[in-house]
């Protein structure tokens, strides 16, 4: 099949859309399938659109479904999508009831979805390259974020929560990620003035991402909203373990029993939290032990067969 990917985020960025993107056009690749990526339909010809964010891509899932009125068409949801637009936008709804399969990419997902839309809804868990665990400091408990610097990721939690710690704490907190406004620049460059313990790198290469990952002691995801973090599958398959802001995109992931959750926006729980995985080895090990029982949803092999599948009930149906 000739197969159109529309993904709001264009080429070059590292969104987690740009991500995904590229990772289905990898695997609808090696099935035999004809890809093209692009931000909006151009008008192609083409025998199935897949559809990155229900809101953003909306124009092109109008156009595509006023062009194919029995084209196959694939809507993959965001956070934003699943936890904010689908309720409050009818352009978001809109393209659910013009979506013949909707996805999310974690199991707690289709509990947003009205019941005539949860009925054609698949869940699809990202697959990662498990990135090799590498020897962490000693002299230091290293600590990361990694995520672009906007609201929705509440990218500052961990560091305002380094002013709760003990005196004697030795964490040491790294972030990575683009300030996605001036405002964020300049709050990362103030907060590194006022605490040496934090320090904010910027944007990195993925390379570049996964070994600061791979090298820490634990890692922070302080996300008010989420679809499924594609650093949440990465930090499962590399065994680091996770102190998660407790929403469902990170349950859906992590699962219910999880013991690294804080509130979301607490700063004084996640401080207690990081404190506590400094100090506790055996909770320490009990996040990376509940880590490790997850790896099977990043398995690239089980995420290509739930798209191959995806692809034929889709095709069947038209």
């Amino acid at each position: 099949m000739r197969l159109a990917i529309v993904t709001p985020a264009p080429p070059g960025t590292r969104h987690g859309n740009r991500a995904t993107a590229l990772r289905w056009a990898r695997h609808l690749r090696a099935l035999g399938h004809t890809v093209s990526i692009m931000v909006d339909w151009d008008g192609r010809r083409c025998d199935a659109m897949i559809a990155l964010h229900a809101k953003r891509s909306q124009h092109s899932i109008k156009r595509w479904r006023a062009a194919h009125p029995q084209g196959p068409l694939i809507v993959v949801l965001t956070g934003t999508d699943l936890y904010r637009d689908i309720h409050t936008d009818k352009d978001a709804r809109e393209s659910l009831a013009l979506a013949d399969r909707i996805v999310v990419l974690q199991s707690l997902g289709p509990q947003q979805l009205q019941p005539d839309i949860r009925k054609k809804t698949d869940v699809i868990c990202q697959s990662v390259r498990a990135p090799q665990r590498h020897q962490q400091p000693r002299n230091s408990f290293l600590v990361t974020v990694i995520g672009h610097l906007r609201d929705v990721k509440d990218p500052f939690r961990a560091a305002y929560a380094l002013k709760h710690l003990p005196p004697a704490s030795r964490i040491r907190l790294v972030q990575l990620g683009s300030a996605m406004s001036p405002e964020f620049e300049r709050e990362a460059r103030a907060l590194m003035q006022s605490d040496p313990r934090y320090r904010w790198i910027g944007e990195r290469s993925h390379a570049d991402a996964m070994r600061w990952l791979a090298r820490s002691h634990a890692m922070v995801i302080s996300s008010v909203m989420e679809g499924g973090a594609h650093v949440v599958s990465e930090a499962i398959a590399a065994g680091v373990p996770v102190i998660a802001s407790h929403i469902p995109g990170n349950a859906g992931l992590l699962g219910a029993a999880y013991p690294g959750y804080y509130p979301v926006g607490d700063e004084q729980s996640l401080a207690a939290l990081l404190s506590r995985a400094e100090t506790d080895s055996a909770f320490l090990k009990s996040m990376e032990t509940a880590i490790c029982a997850q790896r099977g949803l990043t398995d690239a092999g089980a995420e290509r067969r739930a798209i191959a599948a995806l692809i034929a009930a889709v095709s069947r149906a038209k």
